[in-house]
């Protein structure tokens, strides 16, 4: 009577052992979280002194006596010098440039949440509520394996490692140059171990420079550790029981990881959304028509003011907000409710970005739902982004040397064939991760060198075997298989 439970309880630890699941979705918010952290110190980049510096309101001083208390991690405590701040600065944009990018992911997240915790814990003073949202995103990323899809190192391990595993579920491992040992030795990499030595001497420093955020610091010792682990496991015994056994650790932790992030996205809705209810503005529904009458948030009055006029119109939207906001948690097992109030939700906070002036807010807040979007779509948002991205540069392409300097060219039936042909060759792996096409730049600077079919995120299977089938957690849809490869690999140039 108890066999069928026990299959069932026996598929799922398999499952999440074996496998780290919503490749998609942990790359969204890799690449979202990243990309607003990027943006915000961008946006502040004149203003960084005032805001971050030892010569800001804020003195160094002052952030020394509060760090004492809460034993918050900041490496800008280290030193009370300018110079160093400005390193701490420029690593915080260029680790977020680059775990955006997907180049070296685990070190980058590891460089990323340091670069967070390192401005933040300096002048605590400094956010819009979207700092807390990012600053617990940072710690979370460190643990998943976010960089699976839509990165730099599937592409490198994609083609580097011929035959090897280029699936969004394979193993990331941080490879960079892949330079063979020998023609049938495995493949080695130099500027992994280099990166990794360079960091420790930088950890070691820094262990005797940190004076609080001990349990950070710690952290710190046990993934260079590990990394360390890691490489030497995949340089010397790929296919034996140590690796196996790391590979289900990374996939607990990663898979952990993420249920927490779902978690912690609907904890902000519930405790938002519940808060409201006890208010008497949000409850008579006039709590949307004060801010938009406050300076602070009116960056644009006439429009402010357009809405504010009307109050039907606000009325519903504050009661909009707080029954999104409450109900959305309670949805997530049913998909079509879910999908439909995660896009409201977007579209909330899109509104919040251009009504209360609010931008990176809305942005981290944009890229928590997004671990919720569903599979299918993902791959159908990446696969119209690198389409476009190919009738962009192929039309830079079609003009050649001689048509640039004043040869008519083909004809237009010539053209049009053409381009009838790149659709083909595009549509043939169209169906594969589309942020990993739109890395192949048409000018071969991303470009693998293989254009064999994917293991799938979810199942374990290569695509020799029998597609399976499985639900996506937090999406409720059916994966399907997908195809990767060169966006102009072999296929596509014998089209041409």
């Amino acid at each position: 009577m108890n066999a069928t439970p026990d299959r069932t309880v026996a598929r799922a630890v398999q499952r999440v052992t074996s496998t780290a699941l919503g490749p998609y979705q942990s790359a969204v918010v890799r690449i979202g979280f990243a990309a607003t952290w990027l943006l915000f110190l961008l946006r502040e980049l004149p203003n960084r002194h005032e805001m971050y510096g030892p010569h800001g309101p804020w003195s160094w001083e002052m952030a020394r006596q509060l760090i004492s208390g809460n034993d918050a991690f900041t490496a800008l405590m280290w030193v009370d010098n300018t110079v160093w701040f400005e390193i701490v600065y420029a690593g915080a944009m260029l680790s977020s440039a680059l775990l955006m990018l997907g180049w070296r992911t685990r070190t980058m997240s590891v460089l990323f949440m340091i670069g967070v915790l390192s401005l933040q814990n300096r002048s605590i003073f400094m956010g819009d509520g979207g700092d807390n949202v990012i600053h617990l995103m940072a710690i979370y990323l460190v643990l998943t394996r976010c960089g699976q899809v839509w990165s730099l190192d599937a592409r490198r391990l994609a083609a580097a490692v011929p035959g090897g595993p280029s699936a969004p579920g394979g193993p990331v491992v941080p490879v960079g140059p892949v330079i063979p040992a020998s023609p049938s030795g495995p493949p080695r990499d130099r500027v992994g171990p280099a990166l990794w030595v360079v960091l420790g001497f930088a950890l070691f420093s820094a262990t005797f420079l940190n004076q609080t955020g001990w349990f950070v610091l710690l952290l710190l010792w046990v993934l260079w550790v590990a990394q360390a682990l890691w490489w030497m496991v995949n340089r010397y015994a790929p296919h034996g029981e140590p690796r196996a056994l790391l590979d289900i650790l990374a996939n607990l932790a990663h898979n952990a990881a993420l249920f927490v992030i779902m978690a912690e996205v609907c904890l902000i809705y519930a405790t938002a959304g519940w808060y409201k209810i006890q208010g008497s503005r949000w409850q008579d529904g006039t709590a949307l028509y004060y801010p938009l009458k406050l300076d602070y948030f009116t960056p644009w009055p006439a429009l402010s003011d357009l809405l504010a006029s009307g109050g039907v119109m606000v009325m519903i939207l504050t009661y909009g907000t707080v029954i999104v906001q409450v109900a959305f948690p309670f949805t997530l097992f049913n998909r079509r409710v879910k999908n439909v109030l995660l896009g409201a939700m977007m579209l909330e906070h899109a509104a919040i970005a251009v009504l209360l002036g609010l931008p990176f807010f809305s942005l981290a807040m944009i890229a928590a739902d997004a671990v919720f979007l569903p599979t299918a779509f993902l791959v159908w948002l990446g696969t119209r982004m690198a389409r476009g991205r190919d009738r962009l540069f192929s039309r830079g392409d079609a003009a050649g040397p001689e048509q640039r300097r004043g040869d008519p060219g083909p004809a237009p039936y010539a053209r049009r064939v053409t381009r009838g042909r790149r659709r083909a060759a595009s549509a043939a792996v169209g169906a594969g991760p589309g942020f990993q096409a739109w890395f192949q730049h048409p000018l071969g600077l991303f470009r693998a060198r293989s254009g064999r079919r994917s293991v799938h995120p979810i199942s374990s299977t290569t695509s020799t075997s029998a597609p399976s089938r499985g639900i996506m957690p937090a999406t409720g849809m059916r994966h399907h298989r997908a195809v990767s490869g060169p966006y102009e690999g072999d296929q596509a140039e014998r089209l041409h």
